[in-house]
């Protein structure tokens, strides 16, 4: 099985997995509360067929089609393919589903990339394993969500000791032919709707960090002892015309505990090795993932940008200043994205092993400042629709034979728009931005590739580890100053 269907995509979540919502273990094909989030990812699935020129690849295996987001990049034109793909998958949400398949996918096939991380001892038993996994995951087009992050609970010690190492994720016993984990690990975005679950290094740890924390495995959903922690969910029934994104986009977020679960060997990638742990997020990793990232947070952009737009056109205010200079803003942060996906792919180049990845200094730029640009955005849509988020019928007001001729007479937009029109407008501005929804993803904005100022202090960093900083002196030496 290769580019599934939506269709099969659902018949793969037939299974037992324990998935808890609330103080209910639900079923999460048969819940109604999900029923929309599954929906959409199954759309997700369908897209990609529907989309195949751009999203699909023969497999250089067998030929047969495969999501283009598993191309293990070599060249230039693997970044074009990708981009390609990248921007047609974010079209499907317009960028509000940020875990979508193929952001994982990149990451795997970045990792099979750099195989040669996890060959530094000279053993190839782990790199063999993750390859074996990669075929696995081409073949059976299979959805992955990660969990990287130890959940801290005291942030004035390191993520693995005191309690926090109480807590955190490690071998607890060995057997033959596999481990058994116990702790848990946070956050697993699209977790109940996944087929896998991937565990690999998020942050390096020190030199002495109890080597039982240092994993990266992959396990199914249904693995026994595997817990799923939802969430209360951001979906709702209301029909797609009103919600365009909470009927079908929230993708969830889960605490996963491992309840002494049993991970075979074959699945386990790093076991205890500290420089390959470390390495793997420090050679690479960036480069090769902020593509998919940055496409996606573009398209995203691009779609506020036109929201607001068309959002001051309904009301007549594109030509105020105040309004007009938050549109040239939101069409700043949009271009400023796309130039850095052309500066971070004009300058790929091979990263070792014939990994061919992007200049990750573009995207690690952007990276730091998107979470303010994304907040901006969502600040700007509150201000431009102000009132008119709220004063908003449903679509079915204004089809009601009762009320639907006031609706219309009352309502319209300015401009000839009409009520319908200005209706499915201010509604789709307040899903993005103001529903319990557009909470959700203003809030997984921020964090989900680390804090900003995490961010900025890494990339000042490694800025000073890149070249010399030594344009003042050499400024008071040329002009005689000592």
């Amino acid at each position: 099985m290769t580019a599934r269907t939506g269709k099969q995509y659902i018949e793969g979540l037939r299974d037992d997995r324990t998935v808890w919502l609330g103080n209910e273990k639900v079923d999460i094909l048969s819940h109604p509360v999900f029923a929309g989030s599954i929906k959409g990812m199954a759309g997700y699935f369908d897209w990609q067929n529907e989309h195949a020129d751009d999203c699909l690849v023969p497999d250089p295996e067998t030929g047969e089609p495969m999501s283009a987001s598993l191309i293990v990049p070599k060249n230039a034109d693997d970044l074009k393919r990708r981009h390609k793909a990248f921007d047609r998958f974010a079209r499907y949400s317009a960028g509000m589903l940020g875990r979508t398949p193929d952001y994982v996918n990149v990451t795997l096939a970045g990792f099979v990339a750099r195989s040669d991380i996890f060959e530094s001892r000279g053993d190839r038993t782990y790199s063999d394993r993750l390859k074996r996994f990669y075929r696995e995951v081409v073949e059976r087009d299979l959805s992955l969500t990660h969990t990287i992050i130890h959940p801290v609970v005291d942030k004035a010690i390191p993520d693995t000791q005191g309690i926090n190492g109480e807590l955190a994720l490690k071998v607890v016993r060995r057997n033959k032919d596999s481990i058994v984990v116990r702790g848990a690990k946070i956050l697993a975005t699209l977790g109940p709707f996944a087929d896998e679950l991937f565990v690999y290094p998020g942050q390096p740890q020190p030199a002495g960090t109890n080597p039982d924390v240092l994993l990266a495995f992959s396990i199914p959903m249904n693995t026994k002892g595997l817990i799923t922690l939802c969430r209360d969910h951001c979906g709702v029934t209301a029909p797609v015309g009103d919600r365009p994104f909470s009927s079908r986009f929230d993708e969830q977020d889960a605490f996963m505990i491992f309840d002494d679960v049993e991970i075979p060997n074959e699945r386990v990638f790093i076991d205890g090795d500290l420089d390959v742990y470390n390495g793997l997020m420090r050679h690479g990793w960036a480069a090769n993932i902020m593509q998919q990232t940055a496409i996606r947070a573009a398209v995203k952009l691009e779609f506020a940008y036109e929201l607001c737009t068309r959002m001051a056109r309904a009301t007549n205010s594109e030509m105020r200043p105040d309004v007009a200079a938050m549109l040239g803003e939101l069409w700043g942060y949009a271009t400023l994205t796309r130039s850095a996906i052309m500066a971070a792919e004009a300058g790929a180049r091979d990263w070792g092993n014939g990994a061919f990845f992007c200049d990750d200094r573009p995207l690690r730029a952007t990276r730091s400042m998107m979470p303010g640009w994304m907040v901006r955005a969502n600040d700007c849509i509150k201000t431009i629709g102000s009132h008119n988020l709220l004063a908003t019928p449903s679509l079915d007001a204004i089809d009601n034979p009762e009320i639907g001729d006031l609706v219309r007479t009352f309502m319209p937009g300015a401009n000839g728009m009409s009520a319908r029109e200005r209706a499915t407008l201010f509604r789709t501005a307040w899903d993005f931005a103001g529903s319990a929804l557009g909470g959700r993803v203003e809030l997984y904005e921020r964090f989900y590739l680390a804090s900003a100022p995490r961010n900025q202090a890494l990339d000042h960093m490694m800025a000073q580890m890149e070249r010399p900083w030594d344009e003042i002196p050499t400024l008071m030496k040329a002009a005689g100053v000592e």
